[in-house]
């Protein structure tokens, strides 16, 4: 119960109140949307390059930490398209759309704030070394699928420049990457710059939550709720079983294996939906598996942190 109260419950409750401040128009859709657009483009990716651009590569960069998490990213990819097919009948560009639902994890907005609150703020250089390739993989990943089941395994030049396209037009995946350029050069900035940067970083998840919670309350349950549940059953429970599976297997230590656990644990992204916006595919099931996930990962989270111990 105290990692309930203590760890995961002032993470939502701050979700809460964007949630609540939206519903009762204290916050207006135009608010939420700028704030979103501040930390999704400015404060987010800012985090990403100071973290990136300070982490000992060579320590927190063990290929079993990432084998261990993404191992469970693609089982819960799998498992989304194949059991929206076998199980559901959708058709296939709605199979990886809920697929991405399942691949796409809120590391960031829920991850970073979880780990931290249970372990401390040292605890997240596993968190770090795992987001630092999310956006990238997850993105090359889906769109890749995507593109193959639109064109029907045409079009392999064209599928590419998608990917590419993508991904680098990402702001989070540009905040990692020149965080990488600055970390691998040694370039060192001024401290009157990182000093700003750092400012910068303190607001961001608190406001990233905040907005997250105006977000949801957009995002109303309609849609097949079999096919919710589903989703919601893969990312909530599937993903973090294999990925514990996995680190127990490849026997990652403590820190790096609550890192992935925890971060396999949480709820899909808004990117979840913004992915299947971007095709006009399985809108509705993506945006109530957000919904409904984050809600459920209150308890789901809380039973992942009991058995880490």
């Amino acid at each position: 119960m105290g990692a309930l109260l203590e760890v995961i419950l002032p993470i939502f409750l701050v979700l809460g109140f964007g949630y609540l401040a939206t519903w009762r128009g204290l916050f207006s859709d135009a608010s939420v949307d700028g704030l979103m657009q501040f930390t999704q483009t400015f404060a987010l990716p800012m985090l990403l390059f100071r973290a990136i651009s300070t982490l000992d590569l060579a320590q927190n960069f063990d290929p079993r930490l990432l084998l261990t998490y993404y191992t469970g990213a693609v089982a819960g990819f799998l498992a989304g398209i194949f059991g929206a097919r076998l199980l559901f009948g959708r058709k296939w560009e709605d199979c990886v759309a809920i697929g991405f639902v399942c691949l796409f994890s809120n590391t960031l907005m829920l991850g970073i704030p979880i780990t931290e609150r249970a372990y401390g703020t040292q605890a997240l250089a596993g968190n770090y070394a795992i987001i630092s390739i999310h956006a990238p993989f997850c993105y090359a990943l889906g769109i890749t699928v995507m593109e193959l089941v639109r064109h029907r395994g045409g079009g392999i030049r064209k599928t590419a420049t998608h990917v590419v396209r993508a991904m680098f037009r990402n702001s989070l995946v540009i905040g990692i990457s020149l965080g990488l350029a600055v970390n691998l050069t040694g370039l060192v900035l001024p401290k009157v710059l990182t000093d700003a940067m750092d400012m910068l970083v303190r607001a961001a998840v608190p406001a990233a939550l905040f907005g997250l919670g105006g977000i949801l309350y957009r995002y109303r349950p309609e849609g097949d709720l079999r096919v919710i549940a589903w989703a919601c059953a893969v990312s909530l429970l599937l993903h973090p079983a294999v990925t514990w599976g996995m680190g127990s297997a490849l026997r990652l230590n403590p820190a790096q294996f609550r890192s992935a656990v925890v971060t396999a644990s949480v709820a899909p992204g808004v990117n979840a939906y913004l992915f299947a916006n971007m095709y006009g595919v399985a809108k509705r099931v993506a945006a109530s598996t957000v919904l409904i996930s984050t809600g459920l990962a209150i308890f789901t989270v809380w039973l992942w942190l009991t058995a880490l111990g």
